[in-house]
C-alpha cells in the first residue's frame, strides 16, 4: 500500500470548506475521492463502498459484537458537474445511505440480485473509510511511542482509501490494493 500525510493546516483548509457548503469532512473527502476514480477510469457511474457502524438503535449500544455493515455510496459524474454540484449529490446519497444502514448488505444483495462473482464483492470494488483516531498512548517517562498500523496480509478489495483524522490535526491517507 501507499500512504501520504496531510499537514494540519490542509486538514483546516479541508474542514473549512467543508462547512462553507453544509457537509462533513468525510463527505468532502469522499466526493473528491469518487472524482477522481471518474478521472481515472473514465467512468462517470461511481460506485463506492463505506463501513458503518451499525449501532443506530438505543438497544444496540451497550452490546457486545460486531455490528459493522457497508453502505454504497453510488454517484453519477454525467456531464462534468461542477464539484459544487457534485458535492450536493454525494451529501444527499450519504444521507439516504445512512437513513437505511440497518439494512443487512446481504439483504440488499439478495434484492438487488447482481452478476456473482465470488472473488469479487458483488456491489464494489473500492472501499472508503474515514476514521477518527484518538489513540491511547500510555505514558512512559520521555519515550515517544507511536501506533504502527499495518495491513491486512490480503487486499480486500480492489482499492481501498482510508483517511485517519489524527489528534494532532493532520490527515494520513493510506491506499491498499492488491499487487
Amino acid at each position: 500500500g501507499i500512504a501520504a500525510a496531510v499537514d494540519r493546516g490542509d486538514a483546516r483548509a479541508a474542514g473549512e470548506l467543508a462547512t462553507e457548503h453544509g457537509v462533513t469532512l468525510f463527505v468532502l473527502l469522499l466526493a473528491a475521492f469518487q472524482v477522481m476514480l471518474g478521472r481515472y477510469t473514465g467512468r462517470t457511474d461511481i460506485g463506492v463502498g463505506t463501513p458503518v457502524v451499525g449501532r443506530s438503535r438505543q438497544e444496540t449500544e451497550d452490546l457486545l459484537g460486531f455490528f459493522v455493515n457497508n453502505l454504497v455510496i453510488r454517484t453519477d459524474l454525467a456531464g462534468d458537474p461542477s464539484f459544487v454540484d457534485f458535492l450536493d449529490q454525494v451529501r444527499g446519497v450519504v444521507l439516504d445511505a445512512f437513513g437505511n444502514q440497518d439494512v443487512p448488505f446481504e439483504h440488499l444483495v439478495d434484492a438487488l440480485r447482481p452478476d456473482r462473482d465470488l472473488s469479487r464483492n458483488p456491489l464494489f470494488q473500492v472501499m472508503f473509510e474515514v476514521q477518527h483516531l484518538e489513540p491511547f498512548l500510555p505514558a512512559l517517562g520521555d519515550a515517544a511511542i507511536e501506533p504502527i498500523y499495518s495491513g491486512t496480509p490480503v487486499a480486500k478489495f480492489d482499492l481501498t482509501a482510508t483517511v485517519q483524522q489524527r489528534a494532532n490535526g493532520t490527515l494520513r491517507c493510506l491506499f491498499e490494493y492488491p499487487t
